[in-house]
């Protein structure tokens, strides 16, 4: 198999780790195989793929789209390096406002599978990142798009850079705390 599926603590959320074939020419990996994923929990079809580039300091996050418009994400990074993040925002989860953190870095080639009902940022850790991802459920949908701020302090994030290196949208930076954000999802045991 050319991935490995590491479950994280909370319910859900994956860290894939691909295999990569290296030599004196570059490298080869799989980045998706429906098979492999789907025997992995992870059978949902992806209807949409985005790519950023962002300089050091950007953050992007924490964002999440409602049901029924909600997405799960197969993020990676490509270029340099990001700290990924997702928080768990579904009511009734034994994990509800705790947060999972790894660095996704272009020599690591690892990804992580966010699912619908969690929150996701990811903050630029070298001059320049580039983050592509797989978005399952629905296509973006501007309507249903919400935002919780990235130093919520019920989350806690430990983000690796100090605040004043931090750079953020207008919207990330007026987006509200979890206790007030605008949240449909309940936790369901697998």
């Amino acid at each position: 198999m050319p991935f490995e599926f590491e479950r994280t603590e909370l319910p859900g959320l994956v860290l894939v780790k691909p295999r990569v074939f290296r030599d004196q020419r570059g490298f080869f990996m799989e980045t998706y195989k429906h098979s492999d994923f789907e025997r992995a929990g992870i059978g949902e079809p992806f209807v949409q793929d985005n790519h950023s580039r962002s300089a050091r300091g950007v953050l992007r996050g924490l964002h999440y789209q409602l049901n029924p418009r909600a997405q799960g994400k197969l993020v990676r990074c490509i270029r340099g390096a990001v700290f990924d993040v997702a928080v768990d925002i579904r009511k009734g989860s034994p994990t509800f406002a705790r947060w999972f953190g790894i660095e996704l870095t272009e020599d690591n080639a690892y990804m992580l599978w966010i699912p619908p009902g969690f929150a996701h940022g990811f903050l630029v850790l070298t001059d320049v990142a580039e983050v592509v991802y797989k978005v399952s459920g629905a296509e973006y949908s501007p309507e249903y798009e919400r935002t919780i701020i990235w130093n919520d302090r019920d989350i806690s994030i430990k983000w690796p850079l100090r605040a004043e290196e931090i750079v953020l949208s207008d919207r990330d930076s007026l987006a509200p705390a979890l206790r007030d954000a605008e949240i449909n999802f309940t936790f369901q045991e697998d």
